[in-house]
């Protein structure tokens, strides 16, 4: 038995293999059981530089073959430790010390010897297990220099591949060594026992036996064959001092209060106030008959008023009467007009795409995506399952290992073996391609990193957890990882913990809750044929999905989608909602046809009813819409769902309106003596018609104006409304009132409507026609709302809803969460549910950089990398110190590096890189997988101070090389995609954490952007780098959530931009009539804020949909505000009391009637759609647009009107009406003295001479 005393070896020199080892990475060579004496080495230096003593003195237990054999074993285990020079050179330190010590004997003691007989027949007596004695500090000073070194290429850490089952969080140094002893880890010979002794711990220890204690260089040590320190990435104790991030900024407070409350507060105090103080400086003066101006005290601007008025009514009127008097032939030019218009249609252009809807070309967003993908490949197609077993109950599995362990219920061989089942059925797809003219499948279409030019089917990624045993059955419940399972997928990559299983807690696997099977294809542009066979792929992915939901011997709950399935669930759900749509407008018609008749007896009513009225109303709103989209479709702009949804809806509304106020006026006015059917349908359009232009070019206008919007979706939207308005009006003015005069003929003539031929005897009373309405609201309402009490009530009310609204709009969320643009009981809600409970990480970030950096220099790797050498702030390891932050950064693993690959497949260390040295490719590359015997020059020597880096030529000749090399476990380094790098453009792939919610989506992306903004300023201080250098982030779904940073902003432009002409039109069109032009704008202004503060209320988010129909609600709003204000202001009551009485009663009850009872019930029918978007956006905030918007027109502003009215027209328009009413002989009470106002002749002269005035003006 070998004693164990110093300068003698326990074995030496190779006699065989290991017989008890079968597979291995190397040949398990075994030493020679040989007690001896050490022997004088020469060569030691090379591979074991810690035990040369210098030239005639270093002596050693180890053989020639010995060492050799060494060096190949350490180059495999060096090739994941070799970011960190002093770990590669404590792991060596170790095997050389076990292998080659002069002291072998006081070290190790065999255990365990056995027989081999050679080739010759001889027999010889092999160490196959020995004892390694270590002392802790040794043994623990090795293991930390080690711990936290990285593989870049999966975002974990080496030491997880060299600790067995127990990965990087539960190893220890115990469990290290344990597995580099473990004979069946493919690199080991043979067993190695390693005792770790604490100082002074004699137990257990032979005698003579001196547990080794040399000293364990630190990460942040440099080493004595000049190799640098470890970089922060792989050291922490390397880290220079990073300050944390500042924290978030606290809430906006006054006096501890939230601030927003304060101001709210406060602005309530001051209005409520100041019209306190109006109503006692101004007692009462607006209840008693205004003062007569006198001629020579009308203004200009009261002149100019007078002007517009009478221009645009006599004007008018002789239009109507034009087109009532040819309504054939009005109303076939008109659908001539239209008919030209709509051949559009034939063109249109349909935007489904979320892209091309949400993000502008010219967005940072779309920038950015557009270069990835023009550099790169776009990101890639994801067809996903997650699955969970909630009926399987966990159990405990008693581990030779680990003892008893909590396994979750979907742990288990029968499970995995089913979805095994699955993913082969999936991948086994077939299906006849008329693009290819062939039969497609799978690999066709698949993402196949590491064989993108003609993959098989092993070689499409697919990512699962029976990937991690290379899809065997026989290999899904083995104890110990076999060697020829890598670990690796059977497509060649890693299997990531996060895409294979989910639900678990730090790295706590065995406890999973889901199990996790990915597919994930090319993503082809739309115009690839290849991309109708990936959908086609998909929808056969999705058949076999539901199908296998669908059968009874399923032992899964799971959720699942396609990368087609938000489409195809979009599109799905638009379709079966558009019956709810033609439900809605049905209701619409059904009322206007029914509210437009007289019904003056039982026995006219079908004379007097205005269902064909209706229907062309009707009809002239859907004209108006096909005209205006044909239009765009003729010049090219795209079209979408949410124009066909909103457009009609909008103009309905309008045309709506302006249909009940020109049909109740005419039916409300008694045609005169003389005057023909023509003459009386033209007096009628000159006085409404006005009204109708103020409106309509108002929200024409708005909407035009609403398209400098930078969303594709808001700008087409705002487009087709505009142009649609103006189309509606026009096609009123012109179709609208030739089809009223043809049922005007119709009736008087008493000929029922439907069926002409049928007359009735009974007679049509000519008299004015008030209907309920009307008078309802003259004798009840009108009085309630503008008694005194009541209006001091509505003001200080209306004030309090606008500062709690002005409050709650601070408080709005913005953005919209993808899960609202499904239908509700849509599959694609529970994935969503899975994935934000069962994922662990979220989207891939990659790091872009652009052209104008040169990778190629030693400063600029230095300015990427983050192994040793590497700068401390380069743009890695700012990544890194990122992820330490994940609540603030939203970054949850790093990002790897093809730079760092590169260096360390560079590394003669390693075996990735040396050239053939015979044959006829002497002086090329030679793969990892090649004889070494071949292959015997490096490409790289190692460099005096350890950190390697190649010059130019070095970098750009060995670059592709490294591109091209398939990674496999003698190489592990070599990347095999050339699509993923360049050094003009290049990508560093991260990982966020898991976002859950627009609001994470957006804050990631903003801090991301940050991040890479303070990379770009760094890496532009290094010489040579382009000025206009950057780095940007890019993540698929950027070009969604990008306008959610700037959409408050945009919001404020585009509503400003549509409040702006409903103030300039009123003012414009009432002849600069100011003052009119404020109130209407404040009423607007009052709508939309206390809109967004009602969205906070209901949970509707601010987003670009969202910001459509506020778009649209200053549109309604100017129908619910614009007519009553020039109503008032063109009254000729005494008092503005009285004015807005009248207003409030006549115009009104057209208001209410047309507006606001025509929206309604259509929007009642959308709370039965399927859609949430419908729901969400379109029923709850239409029908708040249309409450708020009616409870301000018809009860705060008239009240504000009697407060704060205009006056300045009053004798003017109240002298014209008393000229009027003696021409007619009727009766009325004329207060002004004739002293004060124009006499007759006087007043027409003037009133002609300011019309001829201001002509040019207007």
């Amino acid at each position: 038995e070998a004693q164990h005393e110093p300068g003698y070896c326990a074995f030496y020199d190779e006699c065989g293999r290991n017989p008890s080892v079968g597979e291995s990475l190397i040949p398990p060579l075994v030493p020679c059981l040989n007690y001896s004496r050490a022997r004088l080495h020469v060569l030691l230096l090379q591979v074991c530089p810690m035990l040369d003593q210098g030239e005639g003195n270093t002596f050693a237990c180890c053989s020639l073959k010995q060492l050799s054999s060494l060096e190949t074993s350490l180059t495999l285990s060096k090739a994941v430790l070799v970011r960190c020079p002093s770990c590669a050179e404590n792991f060596a330190h170790l095997h050389c010390i076990n292998t080659c010590s002069p002291n072998q004997t006081q070290t190790v003691k065999v255990t365990k010897v056995t027989n081999i007989t050679n080739s010759l027949n001889n027999t010889k007596e092999v160490v196959v297990g020995y004892q390694a004695f270590l002392n802790t500090n040794f043994a623990d000073g090795a293991f930390k220099s080690c711990e936290n070194v990285r593989i870049p290429a999966t975002g974990g850490f080496a030491i997880a591949t060299m600790c067995g089952r127990y990965g990087a969080k539960l190893c220890t140094a115990q469990r290290w060594y344990d597995f580099q002893g473990d004979s069946s880890n493919g690199l080991a010979p043979l067993d190695i026992d390693f005792r770790l002794i604490k100082d002074g711990d004699t137990e257990g220890v032979p005698t003579g036996v001196i547990p080794y204690n040399g000293r364990a260089l630190k990460c942040n040590e440099t080493t004595p064959s000049g190799g640098q320190v470890c970089s922060c990435q792989d050291c922490q104790e390397s880290c220079p001092s990073v300050p944390s991030p500042p924290p978030p900024p606290s809430p906006f407070t006054i006096f501890e209060i939230d601030g927003f409350l304060f101001i709210s507060l406060i602005l309530f105090s001051v209005l409520v106030f100041a019209f306190l103080l109006y109503l006692c400086v101004a007692c009462n003066c607006n209840d008693v008959t205004q003062k007569i101006v006198h001629p020579s005290e009308v203004t200009f601007a009261e002149k100019n008023s007078l002007a517009a008025q009478a221009f645009l009514s006599a004007g008018f009127q002789r239009w109507g009467t034009l087109m009532a008097t040819y309504p054939l032939t009005v109303l076939l030019l008109s659908a001539g007009v239209v008919v030209v218009f709509s051949a559009g249609l034939k063109s249109i252009e349909l935007t489904t795409d979320p892209v091309e809807l949400w993000s502008a070309p010219n967005s940072r967003a779309r920038q950015e995506k557009d270069f990835h993908d023009m550099h790169f490949n776009p990101f890639f197609r994801t067809n996903q399952l997650i699955l969970t077993a909630p009926d399987r109950k966990g159990y405990i599995y008693d581990s030779l290992l680990f003892g008893q362990q909590n396994f979750s219920g979907i742990i288990s061989k029968d499970l995995i073996i089913e979805l095994l089942e699955l993913q082969t059925r999936i991948l086994n797809i077939t299906f006849w391609s008329e693009d290819l003219n062939r039969t497609a499948s799978l690999k066709d279409v698949c993402y196949a990193p590491l064989n993108p030019s003609n993959p098989t089917l092993t070689d499409c990624a697919v990512n699962s957890l029976p990937q991690y045993f290379q899809n065997r059955l026989t290999k899904s419940h083995s104890h110990i990882t076999d060697l020829d399972m890598s670990c690796m997928a059977d497509y060649g990559a890693p299997v990531f913990s996060f895409l294979a299983v989910g639900g678990y807690k730090n790295e706590d696997y065995t406890n999973a809750e889901a199990l996790i099977m990915t597919f994930s294809l090319n993503n082809y542009p739309r115009n690839n044929p290849k991309f109708k066979v990936a959908m086609e792929w998909e929808k056969e992915f999705l058949k076999i999905v539901q199908d296998y939901q669908k059968s009874p011997d399923t032992n899964f709950t799971f959720a699942y989608m396609a990368e087609r399935s938000l489409e195809d669930e979009i599109n799905r759900t638009t379709a079966e909602d558009i019956p709810i749509f033609m439900i809605s407008y049905a209701v619409i018609f059904v009322y206007i046809a029914v509210a437009l008749g007289e019904y003056s007896s039982c026995k006219r009513i079908l004379v007097d009813s205005k269902f064909l009225v209706g229907l062309g109303g009707i009809l002239v709103v859907g004209c108006s819409v096909l005209a205006s989209m044909g239009f765009y479709s003729w010049i090219g702009v795209p079209s979408s769902l949410v124009i066909l949804q909103v457009v009609p809806f909008l103009v309905l509304a309008v045309g709506a309106d302006n249909i009940f106020i020109f049909v109740l006026e005419y039916q409300r006015d008694v045609r005169r003596p003389g005057e023909t059917r023509e003459q009386h349908i033209g007096r009628v359009l000159g006085n409404v018609a006005p009204s109708m232009l103020l409106c309509s070019l108002s929200e024409s206008v708005c909407f035009f104006l609403g398209a400098l919007s930078t969303m594709p979706a808001v700008k087409t939207f705002a487009l087709y409304a505009a142009l649609a308005v103006l189309m509606d009006f026009i096609l009123q003015m012109t179709a609208f009132v030739a089809l009223l005069s043809l049922d005007a003929r119709r009736q008087d003539n008493n000929r029922c409507e439907l069926i002409c031929c049928v007359t009735v005897s009974t007679q049509r009373p000519y008299k004015r026609n008030e209907g309920f309405l009307l008078p309802f609201m003259r004798k009840y309402y009108a009085p309630f709302l503008l008694h005194s009490y009541t209006r001091i009530t509505v003001m200080v009310l209306f004030i309090f809803l606008f500062c709690a609204c002005l409050f709650l709009m601070f408080n709005v969320k913005v953005g919209l969460d993808q899960e609202l643009a499904m239908p509700q009981g849509s599959y694609m809600l529970d994935y969503f549910h899975y994935l934000y409970k069962y994922f662990e990480v979220g989207v891939p970030v990659y790091f872009v950089t652009k052209r104008g950096f040169n990778f190629t220099t030693v400063e600029g790797m230095n300015a990427v990398c983050s192994s040793v050498g590497c700068d401390q702030f380069s743009l890695t390891q700012k990544i890194q110190y990122a992820t330490e932050y994940p609540d603030r950064s939203y970054l949850a693993i790093p990002a790897n590096s093809w730079v760092d690959d590169f260096i360390d497949w560079l590394n003669p260390g390693s075996k990735c890189c040396r050239l053939y040295t015979i044959g006829p490719n002497t002086g090329k590359f030679c793969p990892a997988n090649q004889s070494s015997l071949l292959c015997l020059r490096k490409c790289m020597s190692i460099p005096a101070d350890g950190v390697l880096r190649p010059d130019g030529e070095q970098f750009n000749r060995f670059l592709p090389d490294f591109l091209g090399n398939r990674p496999d476990l003698q190489c592990p380094k070599g990347h095999h995609n050339k699509n993923n790098i360049l050094t003009a453009s290049s990508r560093f792939m991260a990982y966020h954490t898991t976002l859950t919610n627009s609001q994470e989506f957006t804050a990631a992306l903003q801090m991301t952007r940050e991040l890479a903004y303070n990379i770009t300023m760094g890496m532009r201080n290094i010489s040579g780098t382009s000025p206009d250098f950057e780095v940007f982030p890019y993540t698929v779904t950027n070009t969604f959530y990008e306008q959610y940073l700037t959409i408050v902003p945009e919001g404020l432009f585009n509503i400003s931009m549509c409040l702006l002409p409903t103030f300039v039109v009123c003012c414009l069109l009432l002849g600069l009539d100011l003052w009119s032009g404020l109130l209407n704008l404040i009423t607007i202004i009052m709508i939309v804020v206390d809109t967004v503060g009602v969205m906070t209320l209901w949970g509707i988010d601010y987003n670009a949909v969202a910001l459509i129909n506020l778009v649209t609600a200053v549109g309604i709003s100017v129908e619910f505000v614009s007519h009553l204000t020039r109503s008032f202001a063109l009254s000729i009551k005494p008092t503005h009391v009285e004015r807005a009485m009248e207003a409030t009663a006549n115009m009104g009850s057209a208001v209410f009637a047309g507006v606001a009872m025509t929206n309604l019930p259509g929007i009642m029918v959308l709370a039965f759609a399927k859609a949430q978007l419908i729901q969400i956006f379109f029923f709850r905030l239409n029908l708040v647009i249309t409450l708020l918007g009616m409870v301000h027109g018809l009860i705060f502003l008239p009240v504000l009107l009697s407060y704060l009215g205009t006056h300045f027209i009053f004798c003017i328009m109240q002298r014209r009406a008393f000229n009027s009413s003696k021409v007619h002989n009727r009766k009325l009470e004329f207060p002004c003295s004739p002293r004060t106002c124009y006499t007759a002749d006087h007043f027409h002269y003037n009133f002609y001479n300011i019309t001829l005035g201001t002509t040019f003006l207007l």
